[in-house]
C-alpha cells in the first residue's frame, strides 16, 4: 500500500511541474520599479534657489542721500537673497563724478561679466546706457530726476531698452510753496545749483518761472565743487536773500556741512529736494526718502534678474514726494521755532518730521 503511495505522489509532483514548465517566457511580467518618494507641493515648485547673482553698482558721488540709496540697496538685496535661496555677489565702486574714472569702472563690471548694473545718479546711468548699446546687460538706475529728459527712457511707463529703474522727481512747486509758508514776505529767492548736474535743469527752470510769475527776485549762483560752492553761498549771503533754493543736485549735497552754519548764522533757510540735505544742516529737505527709493531699486534687480521681467516692458518707478524734514538745530539756530514751522508748513505737505545734523543717516543711531 505505501508503495502505491509513493507512485501516485511522484506522478503528481511530474505532472505539476509539466504544467510550470507549459507558461511561456512572454508572459512572465517584470519585476516592479521601487517606490519613488513624492515631494510636498511647497518643495517641489521650481526656484533659481543656490543661483548667484553678479552685480555691478557705481555711485555717483560720496553724499548722504546716495549712500543711503547703495546701503539700502544691499540691505535689501541680501533679505531677497534669504528669502529666494539666492546669492547676489555685489561688486561696488564710487566714481567720486570722475567721468573717467566711471567709465573705467563700467568697462570693469563689463570685463567680470556681470549680470544686471545699477547706476546711482543720472551721470553714471546715461554712461551704463552707452556702454551696454550692444550687449544689452540689464540697466536698474537709482535716483535719475529727469529720465525722459536725459534720454534713459521713452516713456516712464514703457522705457523701450535694456534700461529702467527708479527715479526722485522732484515737485519745485511744493517746495516754493514751503518757502512762502515759513516766509511769506520773501522778496528775493536765490537758487543754489551745479549747472552741469541734470538732476537741476527742470527744478531750476521751474522754480524760476514760479518765482518771477509771483513778482520775487531770482538770484542764481552755481559752484561745481564743494570750494565754489562755498562762495557762492557767501555771495548769496552778501545778495542779503531772504531763502535760499537747492534741488536734488549732487554737487551742492557734498557741500551741504561746509556751508550750512554760515547760512543759519546769516538767518537764510536753505530749502532743498532731499531729506539728506536737512541731516547735513538745511533748515529742511523735502522730497524723496532715499532708503525707500533704495529698497524699490533692490525690488527692481530682483524682479529681472529672479522673475525675468524685461526692462524694456518694466516702469519706471516714482514716489510720493509729500514729506518734509526740518532740521531742528538750524531751525532753532534761525531764531524759528520748530512746532511754529510745522504748522505752517502741514497744509503744503503729507508729513513734518525733524532731524538733527549728522554726516550720514547711521549716526542718528
Amino acid at each position: 500500500m505505501k508503495k502505491i503511495l509513493a507512485m501516485l505522489l511522484t506522478l503528481a509532483l511530474a505532472l505539476a511541474l509539466c504544467a510550470c514548465g507549459a507558461v511561456p517566457p512572454a508572459a512572465t511580467e517584470a519585476p516592479a520599479e521601487p517606490a519613488q518618494a513624492v515631494p510636498d507641493a511647497e518643495a517641489y515648485v521650481p526656484s533659481p534657489e543656490g543661483v548667484s547673482y553678479k552685480i555691478g553698482i557705481c555711485n555717483f558721488v560720496d553724499d548722504a542721500s546716495l549712500n543711503q540709496i547703495v546701503e539700502s540697496i544691499e540691505n535689501r538685496l541680501a533679505e531677497i537673497g534669504a528669502e529666494k535661496g539666492v546669492s547676489f555677489e555685489i561688486l561696488y565702486d564710487n566714481c567720486q563724478a570722475d567721468a573717467n574714472v566711471m567709465n573705467q569702472i563700467i568697462a570693469n563690471f563689463e570685463a567680470q561679466n556681470v549680470d544686471l548694473m545699477v547706476g546711482v545718479a543720472t551721470p553714471v546711468a546715461m554712461g551704463m546706457q552707452s556702454a551696454t548699446e550692444d550687449n544689452k546687460i540689464p540697466v536698474v538706475f537709482a535716483a535719475v530726476s529727469d529720465p525722459v529728459g536725459a534720454g534713459l527712457v521713452e516713456s516712464l511707463e514703457a522705457p523701450g531698452a535694456n534700461v529702467t529703474g527708479t527715479s526722485d522727481y522732484l515737485d519745485t512747486n511744493a517746495v516754493m510753496n514751503l518757502i512762502f509758508a515759513v516766509k511769506p514776505d520773501a522778496a528775493a529767492v536765490g537758487l543754489l545749483y551745479d549747472v552741469g548736474q541734470d538732476a537741476s535743469t527742470a527744478p531750476i527752470a521751474a522754480a524760476k518761472e514760479y518765482l518771477e510769475a509771483k513778482g520775487v527776485k531770482v538770484i542764481e549762483r552755481t559752484g561745481t565743487n564743494v570750494e565754489e560752492v562755498t562762495l557762492a553761498a557767501q555771495a548769496l549771503i552778501a545778495d542779503k536773500v531772504d531763502a535760499i533754493f537747492t534741488p536734488t543736485d549732487n554737487t551742492i549735497m557734498t557741500a551741504e556741512l561746509s556751508i550750512y552754519e554760515e547760512l543759519a548764522a546769516a538767518g537764510i533757510p536753505h530749502f532743498t529736494g532731499a531729506d539728506s540735505f536737512a541731516l547735513n544742516g538745511a533748515f529742511l529737505g523735502y522730497g524723496v526718502d532715499y532708503a525707500n527709493l533704495g529698497v524699490e531699486t533692490a525690488d527692481m534687480i530682483a524682479e529681472i534678474l529672479l522673475d525675468g521681467a524685461d526692462p524694456a516692458a518694466t516702469a519706471v518707478r516714482t514716489f510720493d514726494n509729500g514729506t518734509a524734514t526740518v532740521n531742528t538745530e538750524t531751525c532753532e539756530a534761525l531764531g524759528l521755532d520748530y512746532d511754529a514751522v510745522a504748522e505752517a508748513i502741514a497744509p503744503f505737505c503729507t508729513k513734518v518730521q525733524p532731524i538733527t545734523t549728522a554726516e550720514s543717516f547711521s549716526d542718528l543711531g
